[in-house]
C-alpha cells in the first residue's frame, strides 16, 4: 500500500525461524524483507507489460541495524525510490517495529533493470521512472543516509 509521503509498505512478522545466534532476527532476514518490499512495490504500481520485459539485480546494499527484531515482532516495512535513471534505481527501506514506532534498520538498494530477452541492462522509460519518483518537496522521502 502507497501512502502520501509516496512510501509503499508491507507488513512481515518475525517467526522463530529468522532468530540467529544472538536471539534475534538475522542481517539476512532484514535483506530478504527489503527486497520482499521492492519486489512487492515494483508489482503494485508498474504497468504489467513492464513485469514482462524487466527483471531486477541488486548491485549494492547498505544497511544501518538500529536496534534488534525478535522473534513475534510486527514490522512495517516501507520502501521508496529516491534517483531513477534509466538504468538504475536508488531505493531506500526503513524498517520499523509496528508496535512503538522505532526503527529497527534502514537500508539503501540501488537496483539494476535487466532486458529480459537480452540479460543485458535494459532501459526504463521516463514514463515508468515518473511512477515511482518522489518529489523533493516532501521530506519525509528523502534518501535515508546510512551511517
Amino acid at each position: 500500500m502507497e501512502n502520501d509521503t509516496g512510501r509503499f509498505e508491507i507488513g512481515v512478522t518475525a517467526s522463530e525461524e529468522d532468530i540467529d545466534m544472538h536471539g534475534h532476527v538475522n542481517n539476512v532476514v532484514y535483506l530478504s524483507w527489503v527486497q520482499d518490499a521492492a519486489i512487492a512495490h515494483w508489482k503494485a504500481i508498474a504497468p504489467v507489460e513492464e513485469h514482462a520485459r524487466l527483471l531486477w539485480v541488486v548491485r549494492s546494499h547498505e544497511i544501518e541495524y538500529k536496534k534488534p527484531a525478535l522473534a513475534a515482532d510486527r514490522l512495517r516495512v516501507q520502501t521508496w525510490t529516491g534517483t531513477a535513471s534509466r538504468f538504475a534505481f536508488d531505493r531506500h527501506t526503513e524498517i520499523i517495529n509496528a508496535v512503538d514506532g522505532k526503527t529497527l534498520a534502514l537500508a539503501r538498494t540501488v537496483w539494476c533493470p535487466i532486458d529480459r530477452k537480452t540479460g543485458r541492462p535494459g532501459n526504463v522509460s521516463a514514463a515508468v521512472r515518473a511512477l515511482f519518483s518522489v518529489s523533493p518537496d516532501k521530506p519525509s522521502t528523502k534518501p535515508v543516509i546510512c551511517r
